[in-house]
């Protein structure tokens, strides 16, 4: 009988409510994004550990955060690569850098290098959560099955064991989590379906913890687009026909990333245009993924049939 009186009465109230509540829910959001927007938080001296941040939309974080004058930890598999983005944020107005070679898919590697970072710096202010790998192809045609298990270790399980042990710090610092998770999260992008798994994932994850954690960390979700780094080669977009894709560079999306952590958007996407592909998934979902299986599928393989006759010898495997 609940469950009868719950389908007959909760559509219209909450039709109501939306008319109600939403537009001062909108209005209230705008004056708080003017007001930040002219009072932005202050970086300076701020501690902020980033994973992933050899390359890609990490290290260009990392400059950014530099230029603000914050003190960074810088995380990563490729000590190399990491001394050099350490040198060039010295250069750019860091304070304070240091380099902590590690693999976020392992408990004892997370544990060890946020206590390196307590141990230095004594404190953590910001958790940037940004390590990312990705495997491309249509599911079926994919051997490599462990692979895939890579990518949820890195990308959600690196996530999940690194906030754990950064949360207490947070929690006294009243810090900050970034997670950079993605589009593809919430919009079924074709042959990265490993990779949109692991990001719906730790989109949930964050979510969950947001409520979980309250006021005392305050937790930012950033889900870019086509971003120009390695994991969006040119290859892989060609083979997919996701060249005509607007591609945003990893610089840009940092500069942007950083200017909404000083307003303190708790939702943030780059580019900004992809919000209404999301409006058009949750209306008209069939539509959606109708015209994503012509572009990404049906094309691709009509365009890889005519090469073949045109050019002897090109063979591309779906």
């Amino acid at each position: 009988m609940i469950h009868k009186i719950l389908n007959a009465a909760l559509l219209p109230v909450s039709i109501i409510l939306f008319f109600v509540l939403v537009p001062s829910f909108w209005l209230f959001n705008l004056l708080r994004f003017c007001y930040k927007s002219v009072h932005p938080e202050v970086l300076k001296d701020k501690v902020i550990l980033i994973t992933g941040a050899s390359s890609g939309i990490g290290e260009q974080m990392a400059y950014e955060f530099a230029k603000e004058g914050a003190c960074l930890v810088l995380v990563a598999r490729r000590k190399n690569h990491l001394l050099l983005v350490a040198e060039k944020a010295k250069a750019m107005g860091s304070p304070d850098v240091i380099v902590i070679p590690a693999d976020i898919s392992k408990l004892e590697d997370c544990d060890t290098f946020i206590y390196q970072t307590i141990k230095h710096f004594g404190k953590l202010d910001y958790l940037v959560n940004n390590a990312a790998i990705g495997i491309f192809g249509l599911f079926e045609d994919q051997t490599m099955l462990p692979f895939h298990t890579s990518v949820m270790d890195i990308n959600f399980w690196g996530s999940v064991y690194t906030t754990r042990f950064a949360l207490p710090h947070l929690r006294r610092s009243r810090g900050k989590i970034i997670t950079i998770c993605s589009c593809g999260s919430w919009f079924a992008t074709p042959r990265v379906s490993t990779y949109n798994a692991s990001k719906a994932a730790v989109l949930s994850f964050f979510e969950t913890l947001r409520i979980e954690v309250g006021s005392d960390v305050d937790i930012r979700v950033v889900t870019p687009g086509m971003i120009e780094t390695s994991l969006t080669n040119e290859e892989w977009l060609k083979e997919a026909n996701a060249l005509w894709i607007p591609r945003t560079s990893a610089k840009r999306c940092a500069e942007k990333i950083v200017k909404s952590t000083k307003r303190g958007d708790r939702y943030f996407t780059v580019p900004s245009w992809m919000k209404t592909i999301y409006l058009w998934k949750i209306l008209c979902p069939e539509i959606v993924n109708s015209i994503m299986n012509f572009l990404f599928i049906c094309w691709p393989k009509i365009f890889s049939k005519k090469s073949k006759i045109q050019h002897l010898g090109f063979k591309t495997v779906y």
